[in-house]
């Protein structure tokens, strides 16, 4: 198998993986150059390191864009550099969360007390109360009119409702922050994605071109060669 040397860390890569210095983005030998500026057009790196200036070039981008790298800047870097996918790992950490027993409860009572059917069922259980107190007991009942009684039992059950239904809502907001935090990771993964295509797309293009080159210097010393050919016979 054949090998080259690379002029980053001198060691032997395969030749599949051989990129010419001079095929490289300007950006990215800038990057090279501070650290390697012995580096000239005419050696060769491998594929790994291009990619590791990749990465770096992406970190000194969003550095000079937001200043400073939080911990979502890192891990969306991290999963650019390991090939990850960010709503799989968010998934399976919603998945691994796990809730108490009174955070479950919390929003079991906020979703069935912020429905119709706890409306209509406390709506019939008022109706029931007030017919019993007035009519079947002759307003003589355990709670005769203006329903004393009653209005306790709704001044508990929304005292009691309210902070249950502002946990549920603490934790919805929760989730939310949550999902701001994985639409923006996933934005700036896809605007760093798209601009490491277009560096290998860059690449590609000059890459390419350098070849055709060749490809039309040898035909040229071909056509060279026939014509001196043709002198010669007619000679």
């Amino acid at each position: 198998m054949k090998t080259f040397v690379s002029a980053i860390s001198l060691k032997e890569y395969p030749v599949s993986e051989q990129i010419p210095v001079k095929t490289i983005r300007k950006s990215i030998m800038d990057l090279i150059h501070k650290e390697h500026p012995e580096i000239n057009s005419k050696k060769s790196i491998s594929v790994s390191e291009l990619n590791l200036y990749r990465q770096k070039y992406l970190s000194e981008y969003l550095i000079q864009e937001v200043g400073e790298l939080s911990t979502l800047e890192e891990d969306v870097l991290k999963t650019i550099q390991q090939e990850k996918i960010i709503t799989t790992q968010n998934e399976s950490l919603d998945e691994a969360t796990e809730y108490s027993f009174g955070q479950r409860l919390a929003d079991k009572v906020a979703t069935f007390g912020g429905s119709w059917r706890f409306i209509i069922i406390f709506g019939i259980f008022i109706f029931i109360w007030m017919v019993i107190n007035i009519i079947f007991l002759m307003d003589k009942g355990f709670d005769p009119y203006p329903f004393i009684l009653l209005n306790l039992i709704l001044s508990c059950l929304a005292a009691l409702q309210a902070p249950v239904i502002m946990m549920s809502q603490n934790r919805q907001e929760e989730k939310d922050r949550e999902r701001s935090k994985q639409d923006y990771m996933v934005n700036l993964k896809a605007e760093l994605e798209i601009r490491i295509l277009h560096e290998k797309l860059d690449h590609l293009i000059i890459h390419q071109q350098q070849e055709l080159l060749n490809i039309q210097q040898i035909q040229v010393e071909m056509m060279e060669d026939i014509m001196n050919q043709i002198k010669k016979q007619k000679s």
